[in-house]
């Protein structure tokens, strides 16, 4: 996995979104970041971590390639706007629902 600054990330992400526009998928995943490196000891051996700063880790993967970036609250406002108009351009291809199932559970029910 490829750890990538932020402005970095979003561009190999928006690479990822056009490779995968006729077929695949990419996954995103967040998830709050302490800035542990080492797994968290056993109660035997304890230690005392207190984080300076709370983070976010973001991770993208396309099945092939993965990506992350971590990002501080300091850049959390920045990062958001970037990101969501990211996502903005990129969700056109997404497929609608099929009505067909809606309407044969509502006369299955009558």
């Amino acid at each position: 996995m490829v750890l990538l600054e932020n402005d970095a990330f979003l561009t190999e992400l928006t690479k990822l979104f056009q490779k995968c526009r006729t077929s695949g998928s990419v996954v995103i995943t967040l998830k709050k970041y302490d800035g542990r490196t080492k797994p968290v000891p056993r109660k035997g051996h304890p230690e005392t971590f207190e984080p300076a700063d709370t983070k976010c880790l973001l991770r993208a993967s396309d099945g092939k390639k993965k990506i992350s970036t971590v990002v501080s609250t300091k850049e959390v406002i920045k990062f958001q706007m970037a990101y969501s108009n990211l996502l903005r351009a990129h969700m056109d291809g997404l497929k609608k629902k099929d009505k067909k199932s809606k309407s044969k559970k509502t006369k299955a029910t009558q």
